[in-house]
This record gives C-alpha cells, structure tokens and sequence, in this order.
C-alpha cells in the first residue's frame, strides 16, 4: 500500500486498484490537487478533519469518488453516504468497514458528537478520526493520533499498545509545536514489532 500524509489528519491510500483520501480538513495542503479518487472518506464535522470550502471542487475533480461521511457531517456535505459503526461499504475492490462512533470527551461541558473510525482493506489501515477506540481486526497500518485537545500523549501509547499495528504513522500533529516529541515517545514505549514512521509530509510513501 501507498500512504501519503498531507498533513494533520489527512492520509491518501493507494492499494494498487483503490484510491481512498481520508478527512480532507483546514489543517491539510496539497490534497486539492489530488485526482483518479475513489472515496473522500471524512471522519467527523471539525475543521481540521472536514474542509467544506475546498470540498466541493476536490469532488468535481474526482466525480467517480464516493462521499462517506459520518452522522454529524451530512448534513453539511452534498448527497454522502453516512457511515454508522457497523456498517461495510465496498470502494472498489476495498471494503470499509465503520467502528467507533463517538468522538472523545474534550472537556464535561462540550456535547459529544459523532465519529466515524474507518477500518480500510480488513486491516491494511486504520484511521480512528479523533477518538482512540479499538477495533477487533488485526490492524496492519494505524493511523495514529500524536496530539489533541482530547488526549494526553500516555493515552496515545496506550491505544498504540491495545491495536498493535506492524507500522504507526503518527498523524494529527498539527496541534503540536514539536511533533517529534510525541514521536520519541512513541519510539520508547511501542510494542514488539511495531515500527514507528512518521512520514514525509505530501509523499507517497510505501508502507
């Protein structure tokens, strides 16, 4: 699989057949000219994971792609298919299947709303959104949260050591001054046989 990261929370997959763009937000570049797409998959409604201002001329541009988007988000997005935890969709030849539900608590006071996780090829990948839920299936590549409002970075290591993954990227840094600190961290305290790989910002890397 190829694996570009633009950014923040924005990841592209490639599987050879399949071309899967994941939460296109505000804190992402360089996705806009992103082509040949076959979903736009958006995790939940924050900016920072769904930017509605570019998503219209990213879907002109791809008018094969189809929109999946969780609960909270369709009634911002034209005609998407909303993913409830639970439910398959097949791209392609790639499944999706939804889990979680919930984003995590940022704080008592500020209502808990949807979030979709997106479990792609039966385990090649797994993009949580902004929550640190864990599947069932053995996860191959995990997207993996470095830093947010709604999490302490011990809790990353915790969600890293319960899904142990053969390769974490670390993504969702955009909040943080020095990502790296998350990622020596990360280093540190990872399971056994886990690979740590913080990729190169807007390259197609292979994973």
């Amino acid at each position: 699989m190829q694996v570009v990261h633009f950014g923040h929370a924005c990841v592209l997959l490639d599987t050879g057949t399949t071309r899967i763009l994941i939460d296109p937000g505000t804190f992402s570049s360089g996705f806009e000219g992103v082509k040949d797409l076959d979903a736009v998959l958006i995790t939940h409604q924050h900016p920072d994971h769904l930017d509605i201002a570019k998503l219209p001329a990213l879907l002109a541009a791809n008018p094969r792609a189809q929109l999946i988007v969780d609960e909270g988000s369709a009634d911002q997005t034209e005609n998407p298919t909303v993913a409830r935890p639970g439910d398959v969709v097949k791209v392609g030849d790639t499944t999706v299947k939804v889990v979680g539900g919930r984003h995590a608590v940022i704080h008592q006071d500020i209502p808990v709303i949807p979030n979709a996780g997106y479990v792609i090829g039966d385990g090649a990948f797994y993009h949580p959104g902004d929550a640190l839920f864990v599947p069932d299936e053995d996860i191959d590549v995990l997207g993996l949260p470095s830093g947010a409002p709604w999490m302490r970075t011990g809790e990353a290591v915790d969600f890293l050591r319960a899904v142990e993954p053969r390769v974490a990227v670390p993504i969702h840094e955009a909040v943080l001054a020095m990502p790296q600190m998350a990622y020596r961290l990360f280093e540190l305290l990872k399971p056994g046989g886990t690979e740590v790989r913080p990729l190169p910002r807007g390259e197609e890397s292979a994973v």
